[in-house]
């Protein structure tokens, strides 16, 4: 299973973080240890960089990236510690930014962190899939930098699935959206036959036979839309 920090609520709720690393690592220590889901990866507990998450937290995206890796660092360095040097699972560092440009920059302050062929998450695009072709410019950004890394895409809807340029950049993603829905709808959003419905939906648009579509000849900067 992949565990994901909860950081979007935390911040969109609290503007911070309410537990340090060191409460998260415990955490998905035990989870481990006792047996109670196998962890595939844990996502470090990044800081989105929305303009709206942005007001949230009074930083700047620049401070919001910095944050990101010391908060990797020190979940590496405890898990290492907890595990005693044998942490039976890797963590997720997680690329953050608004603009295209910001990624790459975040991928250089990475740096040698980020080894060949790694899983790495992309943050902030849950907001853009009513424009997938936005999407589509990060994850180019990325990819023309870094084409090795397999992406994670948070928040990633069928909407924005239906864009073969997503499905062909995308490593792997994840979605709340069903759940959500099923709230919305009056129906109970921890429902495992709303997930599996969500699920098949979702088997069935990666499952689409690749269609044509124009990679763009320049990347726009959309820092300032």
């Amino acid at each position: 299973m992949l565990i994901d920090s909860g950081a979007f609520t935390e911040l969109l709720l609290h503007g911070a973080y309410r537990h340090g690393v060191e409460e998260y690592a415990a955490e998905l220590h035990r989870l481990q240890t006792e047996g109670v889901v196998s962890i595939v990866a844990a996502v470090a507990q990044d800081y989105m960089c929305e303009p709206f998450m942005l007001g949230k937290t009074g930083l700047t995206v620049a401070e919001h990236q910095r944050l990101t890796i010391e908060r990797y660092d020190a979940l590496l360095t405890e898990l290492d510690r907890l595990f005693g040097g044998q942490c039976p699972f890797p963590v997720m560092p997680v690329l953050q930014g608004y603009a295209p440009s910001d990624y790459v920059r975040h991928i250089h302050l990475y740096g040698d962190r980020l080894k060949p062929g790694m899983w790495v998450g992309v943050g902030s695009v849950c907001k853009r899939n009513g424009d997938p072709s936005r999407i589509v410019e990060v994850l180019l950004a990325i990819a023309t930098v870094r084409p090795d890394l397999n992406l994670h895409g948070f928040g990633i809807k069928l909407t924005a699935l239906g864009h073969p340029g997503v499905r062909a950049l995308l490593y792997s993603a994840d979605s709340m959206a069903w759940s959500d829905a099923a709230r919305k709808q009056g129906r109970n959003a921890n429902c495992w036959t709303e997930a599996a419905r969500y699920r098949d939906a979702v088997g069935q648009a990666i499952s689409l036979p690749p269609a044509p579509w124009q990679m763009p000849l320049l990347l726009v900067d959309r820092g300032a839309a």
